[in-house]
This record gives C-alpha cells, sequence and structure tokens, in this order.
C-alpha cells in the first residue's frame, strides 16, 4: 500500500513539473495574445484592428519592410503612441523562444 502512495505522490509530482515546463506554441501565442486585434489571419480586419489602423502582415511589402528586432521588441516591450498604449508588452508572459517563434509565425503570414 505504500508503495503505490509513493508510486502516485511521485507520478503526481512528475504532471505536475511538466506543466511548468510547457511552452505555448507559436500559433496557440498568436491565438491567445494576438488575434482579437491582428486578426487569425494577421491582416488586422478585426474592428479593434481597423480601429488601431495595425498592419496587414499579409501584404509582402509590409513583411519586406519589418525588421526582425523590431518586432521582438514591440512583443517585449509593447507599443505606445504619444504616451497611449497600443499593444500591452508581453516580456513577462512569453520567453524568448516564444517571443522568436511567433516572430517566425508573423513570417508566414505573408501570401
Amino acid at each position: 500500500m505504500k508503495t503505490i502512495k509513493t508510486i502516485a505522490l511521485v507520478s503526481g509530482l512528475f504532471a505536475i513539473s511538466a506543466g511548468f515546463g510547457y511552452a505555448a506554441t507559436a500559433a496557440e501565442n498568436w491565438e491567445n495574445s494576438c488575434a482579437k486585434c491582428h486578426s487569425a489571419d494577421g491582416s488586422g480586419s478585426s474592428k479593434i484592428g481597423k480601429k488601431l489602423k495595425l498592419k496587414d502582415y499579409t501584404d509582402a511589402k509590409v513583411q519586406a519592410a519589418l525588421k526582425d528586432e523590431d518586432m521582438v521588441k514591440a512583443i517585449n516591450d509593447g507599443v505606445t503612441d504619444e504616451g497611449k498604449e497600443k499593444m500591452k508588452a508581453f516580456k513577462g508572459d512569453l520567453s524568448a523562444p516564444e517571443v522568436k517563434d511567433l516572430v517566425a509565425f508573423i513570417r508566414k503570414m505573408q501570401k
């Protein structure tokens, strides 16, 4: 009986620690953090996206003008316009690898 309890406890600890090590995919991060404003396809055609005049990431010209380091900075630090927050900072929410993957995900939106 003691062995069964020990095995159950160890298994539970492994399950909990695995959950803490989980990194969301770029698609999940986009859906959860970005799509509301930037649209699911990156076109910025959502109601909020239109109001904020967001860039269309499906447009080749927009993609060509974007620098990866600028996207990383925007994701990490957020974006302000005349002192008003346009996009929240995700530095505390996303790891460096998740931000890098998100930038690559945005690059794939180009038509």
